[in-house]
């Protein structure tokens, strides 16, 4: 496993109903990261569909191994000799009408190599904007924390709403995870007050890179997404960032600058769970 610094990309977009139109502005924006020299290169939550309602998103899931999009992503990567994280997509569940919010990751041989389930499922009321999420209506939780080998270190994967749960992070550092993935779709409400916070903290307590593209837009089923795509450092420093619409924000990952950081701030390694906790 190679020590030696790497680039990286978020891809951020506005994606719409029509799959063919995203997998096409995803590829151009994959190509323009591969020319920046990219090796690992992240789409969004949605990636491929932003559906308009519940039936159409099931509708269009596809069979783990079969469809348009996992067709796409394999092409993409060995086309690119990259390895490609899609983000998250709708996956056909064993339960009726119901779907996975799924991250597959491929490898530069186009092969999937990697599949996390979205642990946390985003039911969140906000009547103040008009806003109502009940993502369990349609979408089975995950249940397992994912670390995956790559050639340039372990990652972590992780989708949207789970950037607010620090334990899932914590998990996959003791894992061994060397940098994280954070596909997401904030809203233009939740991404202003607390995207950089999050992405941030994720970083910074785990000692460990975040790339946490975002969608960025107005989408045609009326939602609004933050964009802001961006790239974290270990020690909390955004290295690149995107604004609003399409568009592909690329770093660089060193891996030897943060093992001296988790050195000489080991802080991980100073968490404690053995302590009592008393109620008064």
């Amino acid at each position: 496993m190679s020590t030696e610094p790497f680039k990286v990309a978020a891809i951020q977009l506005v994606s719409t109903d029509i799959v063919v139109d995203n997998l096409n502005t995803a590829a151009e924006l994959v190509m323009t990261a591969v020319e920046q020299g990219a090796k690992v290169i992240v789409l969004p939550e949605n990636f491929a569909l932003m559906a308009k309602n519940s039936s159409e998103l099931i509708n269009k899931a596809e069979t783990l191994g079969e469809g348009e999009i996992q067709a796409f992503m394999s092409q993409l990567a060995r086309r690119y000799e990259i390895w490609l994280v899609g983000g998250s997509m709708p996956i056909r569940s064993s339960i009726e009408n119901k779907v996975l919010s799924a991250c597959l990751v491929y490898d530069a041989q186009g092969q999937q190599v990697g599949q996390y389930n979205k642990l946390h499922l985003y039911d969140v009321d906000m009547p103040e904007h008009g806003q109502r999420y009940r993502e369990s209506d349609t979408f089975v939780a995950g249940d397992k924390v994912v670390v995956i080998d790559t050639p340039f270190g372990k990652m972590g994967l992780s989708i949207c709403y789970d950037l607010r749960f620090p334990e899932l992070y914590r998990q996959m550092m003791q894992l061994g995870a060397e940098f994280m993935v954070a596909p997401s779709a904030f809203t233009e409400v939740t991404g202003r007050e607390h995207w950089s916070l999050l992405c941030r903290a994720r970083a910074v307590e785990n000692t460990c890179y975040i790339i946490a593209p975002n969608q960025g837009g107005v989408h045609t089923n009326g939602r609004e997404t933050y964009g802001h795509s961006m790239i974290v450092d270990s020690w909390g420093n955004v290295l690149a960032e995107a604004t609003k619409g399409a568009d592909v924000v690329v770093a660089t990952i060193d891996k030897t600058k943060q093992d001296k950081i988790r050195k000489n701030f080991p802080s991980v390694q100073h968490g404690r769970f053995d302590y009592t906790v008393k109620r008064h």
